[in-house]
């Protein structure tokens, strides 16, 4: 297995560090208004599947993923010009713009959650791989690794998405003095701008972890954003409270959390009602019987096996790559 990438974004990095090899190629997304930004995202794109072929041909691949943003949309499309099959991911409630564009040349799209698309009969509804690192263990055991008492009804805060510097700011301020031990997972940029509102020894911060996966699983509650994370929560089967970035793009984060509404395990506030927040944190931690079945709900709704079924289909998509009898 090999990515193929800008060389310009986080994956130029983080893939050569985990031991994978990476091909880069020259592309970036286009900007909504008419700019000097945006002609130059449009010479990128149409030089772009020229590079990709070239990567293609070098590396003959049997199959080909697309991650769902504006770098998956040449390669996709390269690969079908060579007859390469291909497939694509959306992790989000929403279409987005490079997957619509991508989609024609797709033999498979699998999709987060149920959606409207004139591509019904390529569509594979999976739900979100989670990575190994948010795999949820035993509570017991994360509150060891947290460092936070076992007989606490404890809040989780994870705000280390972009976007969340409000959340962040919110849950300092309402509680850095008092109230339920919480346990807040920030993000770098946040960590020092929450630590220095905290007063109380029962509210732990963290500016990011390798666990994610104990994190959701120290807590009885969560708040958060809706952003990828959310399929991690259900994962774990903890109840939640969602705040959706409001300036996520077709509001999908808004879409992403009214699917586990729905569901009956969690709870959508939006940003301009952030002051309703503290009396529903109340309400839920005082109510064990609520959360445990809001945690039911949200376990009911997870799809933890999201890597396993891509995987599988993408091996159905190539004779080479199909189990022997």
């Amino acid at each position: 297995m090999t990515f193929a990438g800008s060389p310009d974004r986080v994956e130029a990095h983080l893939v050569p560090e985990a031991g994978y090899e990476f091909d880069t190629f020259r592309i970036t997304g286009l900007p909504r208004q008419p700019s000097i930004a945006l002609a130059r995202a449009l010479l990128l794109a149409g030089s772009a599947p020229r590079a990709c072929r070239r990567i293609l041909r070098a590396r003959r691949p049997d199959v080909v993923l697309g991650g769902g943003g504006f770098v998956a949309g040449p390669m996709v499309f390269a690969a079908s010009t060579l007859r390469i099959p291909a497939a694509l991911t959306e992790a989000d409630a929403h279409l987005g713009l490079a997957n619509r564009l991508a989609a024609p040349f797709a033999q498979r799209i699998f999709l987060a959650y149920p959606l409207e698309t004139r591509h019904r009969r390529k569509v594979s509804v999976v739900g979100r791989p989670i990575p190994a690192r948010s795999r949820p263990v035993p509570q017991d055991e994360a509150r060891e690794i947290f460092e936070l008492a076992q007989d606490a009804r404890i809040l989780g805060v994870f705000g280390a998405l972009a976007g969340a510097q409000a959340l962040n700011e919110f849950v300092a301020e309402t509680w850095g003095r008092s109230g339920p031990p919480i346990l807040h997972i920030t993000g770098q940029r946040d960590y020092e701008a929450v630590r220095r509102r905290v007063k109380r020894r029962d509210y732990r911060v963290v500016s990011e972890t390798e666990r994610f996966g104990a994190a959701i699983s120290a807590a009885d509650l969560v708040l958060a954003r809706s952003g990828s994370t959310v399929w991690e929560i259900a994962a774990a089967g903890r109840p939640a409270i969602f705040v959706p970035y409001p300036f996520a793009t077709g509001d999908h984060q808004a879409r992403n959390a009214q699917h586990f509404v729905r569901a009956g395990g969690a709870i959508m506030v939006r940003e301009l009602d952030l002051a309703d927040v503290p009396d529903i944190v109340r309400s839920l931690l005082d109510d064990p019987v609520r959360l445990r079945q809001m945690g039911q709900a949200m376990s009911a709704a997870a799809r933890p096996d999201a890597a396993q079924e891509i995987a599988e289909e993408l091996i159905a998509m190539t004779p080479q790559l199909r189990p022997q009898p």
